[in-house]
């Protein structure tokens, strides 16, 4: 009977790696060799993953390199010279170059969508010019240090917000959070020094396991994941919790809202290996009275983080 070579299932395989003139002699590793080809890899891998179909506006229809239909050149090229958001996304002191990923949206849409140019910074109601603090906020200072809106509730937010938060269409929700993410980007890089330190984490705002049961999903944190991945933020989605179903907020007054959020929010303890941060962003996709945030900003306050700022897609005039 033929006898075999006995089996070795994890024998070293040696494999032949030129050497640089860089390492005096030394052979690099596959990780050194990895990390040398990554980017032209990851643009091979993008090439092949990118739809084969031209992509299409959510709003007109229209292809996204063109221009809507009835809309000269000229104003859609205006549209875009007056919001810098035209063609791919460029974040302003958090990343050098363009960015790849853009929004579903034609320039003269994406030139188009209801911009909040001047608001309050503590809550972010809209002004006729841009103020540190509106008259309500200087009769009862709102809990966060600053409030950035990056749109008004009008059309057609109020129609792609919709399609995200009840039709479950992902598509909208990453469209608006690229196009509304340079406004963010301006902001922090806008900010005065002692506000310069950027934040340490991205939290949005939480749904309550019931309502999260009922809808499936999310649209809050579903906006905040390409909006963190874009700003380069982490994301704590474990930080806050909404310990309490509240009633829906839209049925209330401004009196009835506070009352129903009242110790709505808890902060988890930091995990083992894991710290509080002391600067973070809160998340939310429409915000009306405000209600809603200031009692999630005093809930994080109160855990012990130093300062809490408010991001909101979309601002009720």
């Amino acid at each position: 009977m033929r006898k075999f070579p006995p089996f070795a299932p994890f024998a070293p395989v040696s494999c032949a790696v030129s050497t640089h003139p860089a390492t005096s002699g030394r052979r690099p590793g596959m990780r050194t060799q990895w990390q040398r080809h990554a980017p032209a890899v990851a643009r091979w891998a993008c090439s092949l993953l990118a739809p084969p179909w031209p992509r299409c506006c959510l709003v007109c229809g229209e292809l996204c390199g063109q221009s809507c239909a009835g809309k000269s050149t000229a104003a859609v090229s205006a549209a875009g010279s007056s919001t810098g958001l035209v063609g791919p996304m460029r974040l302003p002191g958090l990343h050098s170059g363009t960015t790849t990923e853009s929004p579903d949206l034609c320039p003269a849409c994406l030139g188009g969508l209801p911009w909040l140019r001047a608001a309050c910074a503590r809550c972010a109601r809209p002004l006729p010019a841009p103020a540190p603090a509106c008259g309500l906020c200087l009769r009862r200072p709102p809990p966060q240090a600053s409030t950035v809106a990056a749109f008004l509730y009008e059309a057609p937010l109020d129609r792609l917000l919709p399609r995200l938060k009840f039709h479950q269409d992902l598509a909208a929700g990453r469209s608006l959070a690229l196009a509304m993410a340079p406004a963010f980007a301006a902001a922090l890089a806008d900010a005065p020094p002692p506000e310069a330190l950027p934040p340490e984490a991205l939290v949005p705002l939480p749904l309550h396991r019931s309502r999260l049961r009922s809808r499936g999903f999310d649209q809050t944190l579903e906006l905040a994941r390409p909006l963190a991945r874009a700003l380069d933020l982490p994301l704590r989605a474990d930080l806050l919790r909404r310990q309490r179903a509240t009633a829906p907020q839209s049925r209330l007054d401004a009196a009835a809202r506070r009352r129903n959020l009242r110790d709505a929010f808890s902060v988890d303890p930091p995990r083992l290996g894991r710290v509080l941060p002391a600067h973070v962003v809160l998340f939310d996709d429409v915000m009306t009275t405000g209600a809603t945030v200031q009692s999630a900003a005093q809930a994080l306050l109160r855990a012990g983080v130093k300062r809490v700022d408010v991001w909101v897609c979309a601002r009720v005039g």
